[in-house]
């Protein structure tokens, strides 16, 4: 089908924009959100569990946050699921006195909503409710020792939590959790596991998937706590253009160098204004150097650099010379 032709040959499809919350939002909590995910379809084995989690504790890394653990666990196949949840029902109406009122609603309609409840009340009935892991299959116990196996190989730290389940009902096998107590009660990062009926539920063909997603705003949150600034990249070069035959010239040309260097980051100065106001500005905006075109230059085919961060000379080249002039540079 469509989901493992886009797995197989697009490996990770990414999204990211805004999500909208339909129920009442809790502390912490925004009606609307961002978030990023990443999605892999049409892969069985625990190997792209391993890869995406190993992605994220890469992103951690290279942010250079501190404080956030991965808590991992597995909540089997539908059968063994269900039977997993009878065995809940039994122990929660064994206690039913101590459940506050949303859980008992969700003792009839999906118990193992129960352990994911943030009622403190709750804590000490809940840490001695049944373990999953110990109602496993086998393909699921399977599937779980390879994913640990892997991400040991890979020295990414985790914890088991045999009571994380993941606040969706269509998961299946691994799920996982980036957590940090930064955050008070919201200290939920980034989460995702495996949902491999769901493409089926939704009238697809039966089709394995796993993923995440990683909330914006809560990302931002623990950065601001722990003192890390969200910087954009700044332009390698700005292009400063005085005249009007200079812009008719220059933006083309940025065109041309944006064409063969992708990497490269330019900003072509736009809304006029004099030499000196554009090199302000050109300053400003954190380029490492400034691409300098007046009439006189558009009209000669040459260009002028000058290094904004360094003690360098200004140089005037050739416009057909300036790919490779920054290739070498």
């Amino acid at each position: 089908g469509w989901s493992s032709m886009v797995g197989r040959r697009f490996g990770l499809p990414a999204s990211f924009g805004p999500m909208f919350r339909r129920e009442k939002p809790q502390k912490g909590r925004y009606r609307q959100f961002h978030q990023f995910g990443v999605e892999t379809v049409g892969f069985a084995g625990a190997d792209i569990d391993a890869e995406l989690i190993a992605l994220t504790a890469r992103l951690w890394k290279i942010l250079g946050l501190k404080n956030i653990r991965l808590e991992l666990n597995s909540i089997g196949s539908p059968t063994s699921r269900q039977h997993y949840k009878t065995v809940l029902v039994d122990y929660f109406s064994a206690h039913s006195d101590q459940l506050d009122e949303d859980s008992k609603r969700r003792l009839q309609s999906n118990p193992m909503r129960i352990l994911d409840s943030k009622n403190t009340t709750m804590k000490t009935l809940i840490a001695n409710a049944p373990s999953i892991l110990e109602y496993l299959d086998e393909d699921s116990v399977a599937h779980f020792e390879q994913l640990k196996q892997l991400l040991d190989s890979m020295n990414v730290a985790y914890t088991i939590n045999p009571r994380l389940v993941r606040g969706l009902d269509y998961y299946s096998k691994t799920v996982f959790e980036w957590v940090t107590d930064e955050l008070g009660s919201q200290g939920t990062v980034c989460g995702g596991g495996r949902y491999d009926a769901l493409i089926k539920q939704l009238g697809g063909k039966e089709t394995t998937a796993c993923g995440f997603g990683l909330g914006i705003e809560r990302l931002l949150g623990l950065m601001e706590v722990q003192g890390i600034q969200a910087i954009a990249r700044k332009p390698d070069y700005y292009f400063v253009m005085v005249g009007e035959h200079a812009q008719q010239t220059g933006m083309p040309l940025a065109e041309v160098i944006r064409e063969k260097l992708p990497d490269l980051q330019i900003i072509c100065n736009c809304g006029g204004g004099s030499f000196k106001s554009q090199i302000k500005r050109a300053d400003k905006s954190g380029a490492e150097y400034a691409l300098i075109m007046g009439d006189d230059e558009a009209s000669n085919n040459t260009i002028a650099i000058k290094p904004l961060r360094k003690r360098e000379e200004q140089t005037t080249l050739n416009q057909s010379e300036l790919v490779a002039h920054i290739i070498n540079t």
